[in-house]
């Protein structure tokens, strides 16, 4: 069984105003899962193509020794998990978040140009770097610290 931890967990509230470069994130100690949604309260969510962006820290860390601004949120992402190497599990892999949020790895994120405006290396320097967008398949109350769990594994032939 594939078990890490949750890092970290940043949103952009509905009433944020809008910041001409980089993301605005807010680091939350516990949030609320909802399905097919994402982070209660989260501007950005309800995407059917990305309910949340979520990322490893054994990415983060190195993106950070390559000089790369990183830190919670910096990149966009909602969700840090330490522990487990996302680039290791294919899409279709659902992780369990503490007792009872499920989340589905839907497709490894595109890095988009407003990243370039945080590093002129990007986006193309992180491209299979940066998280992967994901689905709320079961929601529930999440915070930092809890477990987190691979449940399921597309098979692979």
């Amino acid at each position: 069984m594939i078990t890490g931890t949750l890092k970290s967990i940043a949103y952009k509230p509905k009433d944020a105003p809008h910041v001409p470069r980089g993301y605005q994130r807010v680091a939350l100690q516990e949030a609320r899962l909802i399905a097919d949604y994402g982070i209660e309260g989260d501007r950005k969510g309800g995407n059917p193509k990305r309910n949340l962006n979520v990322m490893d820290d054994i990415t983060l860390a190195e993106l950070a020794a390559e000089g790369f601004p990183t830190g919670v949120g910096v990149l966009g992402e909602n969700l840090i998990i330490s522990g487990i190497d996302l680039r290791k599990l294919p899409a279709g892999t659902c992780l369990q978040i503490g007792d009872e949020a499920v989340i589905l790895l839907r497709a490894p994120r595109e890095p988009c140009h407003q990243l370039a405006e945080l590093d002129s290396r990007m986006p193309s320097a992180v491209v299979g770097r940066v998280g992967f967008m994901c689905r709320v398949v079961k929601g529930g109350l999440i915070r930092v610290g809890d477990p987190v769990t691979v449940i399921l594994q597309p098979e692979t032939a």
